[in-house]
């Protein structure tokens, strides 16, 4: 049987939506804030009451070890993103990008954006797949639309699984 191009980063899409689920299914509200060590990257209400991420524009060394607030806004900003770029919107600034907060606003704002990228990968055609992809590496014509759909998934995959471990340190620590 004959696939197209489109259906296999589909699928590879789907399965790791699946695992991520699995954790989103069971996180609480007292998750995403936890922190793990004392150095650590978090979100942090500015005077305002807007959630603002800890960041630096030279990544520091060592790294501060993220929060699962930390995680699911990363996650939020770089989908945002790249569904800009996918959709041939102006990018906003990761400044931008606003996390809804602990608990489900977060977990249903991560929810959407999975619809708006299923939007994305359904109307991608065998050709668009070809294109010169606009993110993550700009003005790059090494790097096409199927590397971003790749990179989508690895990085999907890699913050699921932080998310996940989080979770299971939280829960472990408290036994």
């Amino acid at each position: 049987m004959s696939a197209s191009r489109t259906e296999l980063p589909r699928w590879q899409f789907e399965l790791t939506w699946s695992l991520f689920e699995y954790h989103l299914e069971r996180l609480e509200p007292e998750d995403f804030l936890w922190e793990p060590v004392a150095h650590c990257w978090t979100m942090r209400r500015d005077p305002d009451g807007t959630w603002v991420p800890d960041w630096a524009d030279t990544e520091p060394d060592p790294v501060p070890v993220p929060t699962l607030a930390w995680v699911s806004w990363h996650i939020g900003w770089w989908w945002s993103v790249t569904l800009d770029h996918a959709q041939g919107r102006p990018p906003r600034d990761r400044a931008d990008i606003v996390w809804p907060g602990e608990g489900a606003p977060t977990i249903e704002w991560l929810r959407g954006l999975r619809t708006q990228w299923l939007k994305v990968l359904d109307d991608l055609t065998d050709q668009d797949l070809d294109a010169t992809a606009p993110f993550p590496w700009p003005d790059d014509p090494r790097h096409t639309v199927a590397h971003m759909v790749a990179w989508v998934n690895a990085e999907l995959m890699k913050n699921a699984s932080e998310i996940g471990q989080l979770r299971l340190l939280r829960a472990a620590a408290s036994v």
